[in-house]
């Protein structure tokens, strides 16, 4: 996500405090969200696939997700 995005949503917040966001406001801060949060998660993934487990062998193993019963 970039700058100009974060800001926007920075701004939108700011205007929420001191006075009522208009309808088509609300939404495009919604969407904005959204959008921050689904960057977020993608980012936060693709650092945890590139963990990478070392033992005292020296022997490596990426990290894996939980197994669910």
């Amino acid at each position: 996500m970039d700058q100009k995005k974060i800001d926007r949503i920075n701004e939108l917040a700011r205007k929420s405090r001191t006075q009522a966001l208009t309808q088509q406001e609300k939404e495009e801060q919604a969407r904005l969200r959204q959008e921050f949060i689904e960057s977020y998660r993608r980012s936060l993934q693709a650092q945890l696939d590139s963990i990478v487990l070392v033992d005292e062998e020296g022997n490596r193993t990426p990290l894996r997700r939980k197994q669910e019963d």
